[in-house]
């Protein structure tokens, strides 16, 4: 959302801001939409495509997925004020609670959501797990900035959510597939399957997918900063590159459902009953973690940011490691492929109940009378 918006947008100017808002912007569900029934269709209706997409890849991920994925971070990256994220660190509350959130109550929900609801389905049980301990690290800073959230915070917590991802997914998945389940008497049906993955692997893939765009929107700052000044570079610089973030995750969406499309649209029953999960995962997560963020007395940017951080999932990292260790036809790698299926409108939907929420619950302060 545009830098506009996140300055006008507040309860008395609601009408007048949608009437303001770009195209782009004021039907972005309608886009997002659109851009998963066309990838489903081209990746059905077009023979061979998926396997044209997939052969060219930046470590496990396709590479028009890649670069779509450094297209979308870039500019909301290039909009961090970089010299401010002391002001973050310092607040031990958001760390905290973002930690225990993203690496505790997480991965502790999505294991008793797939016991509870997939009890009878070991694959596709597993390959939600899997999903749970794979912490989002790219489309949140999408989800957070249309919500008005607190970028600096956002930059924050996906480094820190990087760090675990790299130290500690391996040691979580054999804790949660194979430990756990034997602790709780419960049957795996051999699903777990061992959980091996190389630290390289995810290492990699977070110093792209993170390090790449991190890197251009810090140095895009200082030295447009430097060379032109503050004002210039976020009053004239931003509003140029803005838009690309969203066409960025557009393309991206296009991508991988093109690339997932045959796999989702033949199997609707089965896509079903891992959607219920899904779905009360992300609603759980956000729920608690905005509710969170209030009763802490957390302004409403950084309640956002620790709500979307805490629901959003890394699904390409979970459908690489499904594949990597099941197979590509498997159903764990299928539980991750339904994974964005149902993440993608549904954090959409959450950005506007953000909104909303920060609308009733966070009232602008009334203006002083002269």
């Amino acid at each position: 959302m545009s830098d506009t918006v996140r300055e006008t947008a507040r309860a008395p100017q609601d009408a007048a801001v949608l009437r303001q808002l770009s195209t782009l912007d004021r039907f972005l569900p309608v886009w997002i939409i659109a851009a998963m029934v066309g990838g489903l269709l081209l990746g059905r209706l077009v023979p061979g495509l998926d396997d044209a997409l997939s052969k060219v890849q930046v470590g496990s991920v396709s590479l028009p997925i890649a670069v779509g994925l450094l297209v979308m971070m870039y500019p909301v990256l290039a909009k961090v004020r970089y010299d401010e994220l002391g002001h973050v660190t310092a607040d031990r509350r958001l760390l905290v609670s973002s930690i225990l959130l993203n690496w505790v109550i997480g991965p502790a929900v999505m294991f008793a959501l797939a016991w509870l609801l997939l009890p009878d389905l070991p694959a596709y049980r597993t390959g939600l797990i899997i999903v749970g301990l794979a912490r989002c690290i790219a489309m949140v800073l999408i989800w957070n900035d249309l919500a008005c959230g607190d970028r600096e915070a956002a930059a924050i917590l996906v480094a820190i959510n990087s760090v675990f991802q790299i130290v500690a997914f391996a040691a979580l998945g054999y804790f949660y597939l194979e430990v756990l389940p034997g602790w709780l008497g419960l049957d795996s049906g051999g699903a777990g399957g061992g959980l091996h993955v190389s630290v390289w692997e995810i290492a990699r893939s977070v110093l792209v997918f993170l390090g790449i765009p991190l890197l251009a929107g810090f140095l895009t700052r200082t030295l447009g900063e430097r060379a032109r000044g503050r004002e210039w570079y976020e009053s004239t610089f931003l509003p140029r590159i803005g838009p690309a973030a969203l066409y960025g995750l557009l393309f991206t969406i296009v991508i991988l459902f093109a690339l997932q499309g045959h796999t989702i649209t033949s199997r609707p029953l089965d896509v079903a009953r891992i959607a219920l999960p899904l779905l009360a995962y992300f609603a759980l997560m956000w729920t608690g973690a905005f509710a969170l963020g209030y009763a802490l007395h957390m302004p409403y940017p950084r309640t956002a940011t620790l709500a979307f951080t805490a629901a959003g999932n890394n699904f390409e990292l979970a459908i690489a490691v499904a594949i990597g260790v099941f197979g590509v036809t498997s159903g764990q790698a299928l539980a991750g492929v339904v994974g964005p299926l149902i993440e993608v409108p549904v954090l959409v939907a959450l950005v506007y109940v953000a909104l909303w929420a920060r609308r009733h619950l966070y009232p602008s302060p009334t203006p002083a009378q002269p």
